[in-house]
């Protein structure tokens, strides 16, 4: 079981996330706007949060960017729901920090199918020594703590940009297809119900995080990483 907090505003969709979560076994609270969801990750940090990007007030956008700055929220993985039609929406509330992203109208099973996948990877970045520290010149990944350090500074990364640079890390020189790397975030069932694109959005994100280098892409394939050492 697990603690899922929904930020939504439109009560029948609400209920629809709240339904079929509760269905597959989860504790589910219902939150109508962003504020609301920043107080309660405060008051108790959810296992996920399924945050709908327009909301009064304060929206999801807003939420994501506030908790991602938080360190005792930063680690919150978190679904948005939106409404908006176009890529580079969809990939900004990615590029903020979500950890996933899902357009309206969705079908329950591709609901659960994104919740299942983070949750999965949520509950393998816990504290796990037998999991070994993933070492690249200057960049270490440690699993285990869910903790990046370049150079010896840390650098905070939301479950997704770690998982990526973990595979990735640990097989310098080897070409990832994006296909594969969707299968290492969500899973191999899991991923057919998310765009390739989100792997790019990682990629940005860890190129602007670390180095530009450190990550090279391979035109019409996909990405390897590079020892910078």
């Amino acid at each position: 079981m697990a603690r899922v907090l929904v930020a939504e505003d439109d009560a029948k969709q609400a209920e629809l996330v709240r339904r079929y979560a509760v269905a597959e076994g989860h504790e589910v609270t219902v939150v109508g706007g962003g504020r609301e969801a920043v107080d309660a990750v405060r008051r108790r940090v959810p296992d996920l949060l399924v945050l709908d990007v327009m909301m009064p007030g304060m929206d999801g956008l807003d939420v994501c960017r506030i908790l991602r700055a938080d360190p005792a929220t930063q680690d919150v993985p978190i679904l948005m729901l939106t409404a908006r039609a176009t890529e580079d929406d969809l990939l900004h509330g990615l590029d903020l920090g979500a950890d996933d992203y899902l357009t309206k109208p969705y079908s329950p099973r591709e609901l659960m199918a994104r919740v299942r996948s983070l949750l999965r990877r949520h509950r393998r970045h816990g504290v796990d020594p037998a999991r070994p520290t993933v070492v690249l010149g200057p960049l270490s990944v440690d699993p285990g703590t869910h903790q990046v350090r370049w150079h010896g500074d840390v650098v905070v990364c939301t479950p997704g940009e770690l998982t990526l640079l973990e595979t990735m890390a640990a097989e310098p020189g080897r070409v990832f297809t994006r296909e594969q790397l969707l299968s290492r975030l969500h899973g191999h069932g899991d991923a057919a119900y998310v765009s390739p694109r989100t792997v790019d959005v990682h990629v940005a994100n860890l190129r602007k995080k670390l180095a530009p280098g450190l990550v090279r892409t391979v035109h019409r394939v996909g990405y390897a990483a590079v020892d910078p050492s």
